[in-house]
């Protein structure tokens, strides 16, 4: 199958708002992933940094969806989205020990088919067979500050490369560095490398690589300084918050490195906290 990364992750990436009353909202980035049930059944589930909902004090998210009309223009179309229950008790999914979190939605049905495959995500062998590492452009999807490309609500592209060195296996590395400049909105939105003609050293023939590496978390700062640096939280953790949302016993690993239940996890109670 020939797709454009860049283009499918463009139309399946969504801003995820909180109007806070006063006049301000809090906004965040997230981006859909079309997954299977237990049953078998294919849904609709929403990633984002696990920070961008639990800064959400009401019940209630907008999801930023976009509808094209029959003129190829588009209309930006927010729905709804409920992620407390009366009791205030989250309805989402969230990594143990990872910035991650997950929800099945119900997205409009023209938005749903714009869910990326679960397979799209990278696991280690995709790192390892592509020779991805230090110096590769990779890039990312958000809405810094709360800004759209254009009023029809599509998320802004930006490019960066890789900072960090090794950036495999994520069990070892759990996060890498991106270099470019990150700012509140960003988090949670799909990192990924999209090029078609990437070659290996040495290799005679393309090499394509087209995969989602993970989804940034936050900046680097020191002493208050940003440094104009992302994290990005490897895919891999994306994969396990999603089988969580399956299967609250799926496997998980613990900021400790050690692969357990999710449910095991949970009662554990191991707090998600900022790498850096």
């Amino acid at each position: 199958m020939v797709y454009d990364l860049s283009v499918e992750l463009i139309h399946a990436t969504v801003q995820v708002e909180q109007p806070l009353g006063d006049g301000t909202r809090t906004v965040g980035t997230g981006f859909l992933i079309q997954s299977l049930s237990p049953d078998g059944q294919p849904h609709t589930v929403l990633v984002t940094a696990n920070h961008v909902l639990a800064k959400m004090p009401g019940a209630e998210a907008r999801v930023g969806y976009r509808i094209e009309n029959p003129d190829g223009s588009w209309t930006y179309s927010p729905q709804t989205l409920k992620i407390r229950d009366a009791a205030g008790r989250q309805l989402w999914t969230q990594h143990p020990s990872r910035d991650v979190a997950a929800i099945s939605i119900t997205a409009p049905e023209e938005f749903a088919k714009a869910a990326i495959p679960l397979s799209w995500l990278a696991d280690d062998q995709t790192f390892a067979a592509l020779q991805v590492g230090a110096g590769d452009e990779m890039m990312a999807l958000g809405f810094p500050r709360g800004l759209a490309a254009n009023r029809a609500g599509f998320p802004i592209l930006r490019a960066g490369r890789v900072a960090s060195y090794p950036i495999a296996p994520a069990k070892i590395f759990p996060t890498f560095l991106l270099d470019f400049n990150v700012f509140p909105g960003n988090s949670g939105g799909p990192v990924f490398m999209a090029d078609n003609s990437r070659r290996r050293s040495g290799a005679t023939e393309a090499q394509p690589a087209q995969f989602i590496a993970g989804l940034l978390t936050q900046q680097v700062e020191l002493n208050n300084e940003r440094l104009e640096i992302g994290i990005v939280t490897q895919a891999k953790y994306i994969r396990e918050t999603i089988g969580l949302v399956e299967d609250p016993y799926a496997p998980v690993t613990t900021a400790s490195n050690e692969v357990v239940t999710g449910a095991k996890a949970a009662s554990a109670e191991e707090a998600v906290s900022p790498d850096w």
